[in-house]
């Protein structure tokens, strides 16, 4: 059997690869990239994993034979979240893993996530434009398969034993009051590993599509998007939860609700995080995103903390962290990132830490953002397609610049002005222009400037999502 070349390399992207299957990632470019994978890399070890999408299995035994023809000793842990991947990269002596994910997108697309020893992340300029001219040249010819003969493990009760000790919930399961948490996967693989912390937690933890299922049958697994919020708020609700849990389907994020089911954005999460995390920690730096930062900046200088803010995205997110040796980092889309878990994301440490905060503190989890929320209401983060999307920028940026007391280029258009500040910016991994908002406690103003900014998309035919 022979891989054939059928696409070109457009699931490439800034520091990751994803694409529809099999019209743009396919066997044929897996297979090619664990060869280009070795070589760019010089890996003789790799750790390999993936979520539940039904195209995982195959795209991983043509990864795995790629990366064995190539030399390299293939290790397996089959399904998990992209974060089991960064945890046995950098605890295990691995000189590289690779995580088989479409994450939050539809079943009918996957990904893959690569990096280096130490969980450092490889992205377009630490390897990832190199490691793709390498697939480019495999692709011009035919490429023939091996038969893949992976070692199978699984680093899963290593992994959550840190994670009970890192959240200080170690021993705590029989020990004192216990909260009430519906936990949502999504139909991801956030199950098996709740599956595995239930019974060490003191939670009683209301499963919701805990199955992995790469049909995803309760809808595409974000918890972003409104439609899919419903039923864990209603399950909250219902439950009579102390608060609520969603996760995306390789779970490197985690989305949180009250006790009352409402979703809380993740922006005041990094705030809330960040100040527990200073409590033991003062003096240390917190990296934030520029998207909204003006709540993070004050409660992180309120804890004695130095903010630091760094471009958008995880590599970005991940390096500046290293360079500073910033004790935790947040995004507002979710992202939540440790020092002590290899500078790397998790979306399994953050709800577990808030909830060792209200069992701490005997209060409940809106008791704890609601005043930080009016302070500084936020529009969330609104995307449209837009066919120019420079000119859009360029268009806003005239209107606005002679108006704004400060402004940045750092990620696309940060301006601020006496009681209000925006964002908008380019994705970096799709065809989008994305919108942030924020004011100083006026959710009116609030609603009047994110209006006006979206006029000028709407003047540009965009298309809302």
């Amino acid at each position: 059997m022979t891989y054939l070349v059928q696409t070109p390399l457009s699931s490439f992207k800034a520091y990751d690869i994803r694409g529809r299957v099999p019209s743009t990632l396919n066997a044929n470019l897996a297979y090619a990239l664990g060869r280009a994978l070795v070589e760019v890399l010089h890996a003789s070890t790799v750790v390999v994993g993936q979520d539940a999408r039904l195209s995982g299995p195959k795209l991983c035994t043509a990864l795995a034979s790629g990366l064995q023809a190539a030399g390299a000793r293939v290790t397996d842990i089959g399904q998990c979240g992209t974060e089991e991947i960064y945890y046995a990269a950098a605890n295990q002596p691995f000189d590289a893993g690779v995580m088989i994910t479409g994450s939050h997108n539809p079943a009918d697309e996957n990904g893959f996530k690569i990096v280096r020893g130490g969980a450092v992340p490889v992205s377009g300029d630490s390897g990832l434009d190199d490691i793709r001219d390498r697939v480019a040249q495999y692709l011009g010819n035919t490429l023939a398969k091996t038969t893949a003969t992976c070692e199978s493990t699984s680093f899963r009760a290593d992994y959550v034993r840190w994670l009970l000790s890192y959240s200080g919930l170690t021993g705590y399961a029989d020990k004192c009051r216990r909260l009430k948490v519906v936990a949502d996967a999504s139909n991801g693989c956030a199950g098996l590993v709740l599956k595995e912390l239930a019974p060490h937690v003191p939670f009683e933890i209301v499963p919701l599509h805990w199955e992995p299922d790469g049909h995803f049958p309760n809808g595409v697994p974000n918890p972003l998007l409104k439609e899919r919020r419903a039923a864990t708020a209603e399950a909250v609700r219902k439950a009579r939860a102390d608060f609520g849990v969603a996760w995306d389907g390789d779970f490197d994020r985690c989305f949180l609700y009250d006790s009352s089911g409402n979703f809380i954005e993740g922006y005041y999460i990094v705030g809330l995080l960040a100040s527990e995390l200073l409590r033991t920690h003062p003096g240390e730096k917190i990296v934030h995103d520029p998207r909204v930062y003006w709540n993070t900046r004050e409660v992180v200088l309120a804890a004695g903390g130095v903010p630091v803010m760094c471009k958008t995205g995880h590599a970005f997110i991940k390096e500046r962290m290293r360079a500073e040796d910033a004790l935790y980092g947040g995004e507002m889309s979710a992202h939540h990132y440790f020092r002590d878990f290899a500078y790397c994301d998790s979306g399994m440490l953050p709800w577990l830490l808030i909830g060792a905060l209200l069992l701490r503190t005997e209060t409940t989890l809106a008791e704890l953002v609601e005043a930080r929320m009016a302070a500084y209401p936020c529009s969330g983060e609104i995307n449209c397609k837009v066919k120019k999307p420079k000119d859009l920028l360029q268009e806003i940026y005239d209107y606005y610049f002679p108006k704004a007391t400060g402004s940045d280029n750092l990620d696309g258009i940060n301006m601020e002005f006496k009681d209000w500040r925006f964002n908008v910016r380019m994705s970096n991994t799709e065809p989008l222009v994305r919108f942030n908002v924020e004011t100083r406690g006026s959710t009116s103003l609030l609603e009047d400037k994110t209006s006006e900014l979206l006029a000028f998309a709407e003047n540009h035919d965009a298309e809302r999502l």
